[in-house]
C-alpha cells in the first residue's frame, strides 16, 4: 500500500493504517510503505521513484522467505498521489534507458489499484491540482522537463501489459474522476487490462475508510485481484 498526501513530508503513512489493518485482519498480508517525499531531504524528482521502486524489490525478498506467503498472488494499491505511484510501478519498465528513473531490474508486481490515483502528470499540471504541487514533485514544468513527464506519468507509459483497476468517486473536489477516466481510455485503445470503478457522490478520502460506503468496492477489486492471481498461477 503506498499512501497519498500530494507527495509532501507534511502527509505519512498513518492515514493508510486503518485500511491495512482491515485487509491484514482478513488475512492478507498487506505492507504499508514509506517514501522520501517533498520536503524530505532526497525527496521529489528522483528520489521518491526511486524509493518506490526500492520498496517492490526489498519487499518481495523479505516476504519469500516466509512460507505463509504466495508471492504468486500480489498487487500493489496507492490512494490519490500513492496510486499515481502503483500505476507507475507496473509501467516502468517502458521507461528510456536515458532516463534517471531507469532500472535494469522488473518489479514482480504486474497487477495495480488505484484509489483516487494522479494518473496523468501534464494534465494534473495544467490543472494546478494541489495547488500546483507537479511543479515540485518534477522540478518544473512539462515544458521545461518534458522528459520527465515522459518518464514519471503513468498514462505516458501506456501500454504497460499489467491488470489495473481504478477506483474514483464522482465528487472527489481533490483529484478529478477525469484523471482516471482519461487514463483507463488511453489503456483501452492501447490494449490493456485496464478497468474502472466510479462511485456516485463519493469523495476523496472514503476509499480508504474501512468504515465507509466506498470501502466493499475497494474489498472486491483486491480479492477480485488476488483471485485472478491464483487462477493465473495454478
Amino acid at each position: 500500500m503506498i499512501h497519498g498526501g500530494f507527495w509532501q513530508s507534511a502527509y505519512d503513512l498513518q492515514h493508510t493504517g486503518p485500511l491495512c489493518a482491515d485487509l491484514t485482519g482478513r488475512g492478507i498480508v498487506t505492507c504499508n510503505i514509506e517514501y522520501r517525499r517533498i520536503g524530505d531531504r532526497g525527496g521529489g524528482w528522483p528520489g521518491t521513484f526511486h524509493d518506490i521502486s526500492l520498496a517492490s524489490y526489498k519487499i518481495p525478498e523479505i516476504l519469500d522467505k516466509d512460507p505463509r506467503v504466495d508471492m504468486s498472488r500480489t498487487l500493489v494499491m496507492g490512494h490519490s498521489a500513492g496510486g499515481h505511484l502503483a500505476l507507475w510501478l507496473v509501467s516502468r519498465h517502458k521507461i528510456l534507458k536515458t532516463s534517471p528513473l531507469y532500472e535494469k531490474r522488473e518489479s514482480r508486481i504486474v497487477n495495480a489499484i488505484s484509489l483516487a490515483g494522479v494518473s496523468d502528470l501534464r494534465s494534473a499540471w495544467k490543472e494546478k491540482l494541489g495547488h500546483g504541487i507537479v511543479t515540485r514533485l518534477i522540478g518544473g514544468s512539462p515544458d521545461q522537463y518534458p522528459d520527465r513527464y515522459d518518464a514519471g506519468s503513468p498514462i505516458e507509459l501506456l501500454p504497460n501489459g499489467a491488470r489495473q483497476v481504478l477506483i474514483h468517486g464522482t465528487l472527489d473536489n481533490t483529484v478529478p474522476v477525469s484523471q482516471s477516466e482519461q487514463y483507463v481510455r488511453r489503456a483501452a485503445e492501447s490494449g490493456d487490462e485496464c478497468s474502472l470503478v466510479k462511485l456516485e457522490g463519493t469523495g476523496h478520502f472514503e476509499l480508504i475508510d474501512p468504515e465507509s460506503d466506498a470501502w466493499s468496492s475497494v474489498l472486491t477489486a483486491v480479492e477480485g485481484m488476488l483471485d485472478v492471481n491464483r487462477s493465473r498461477s495454478s
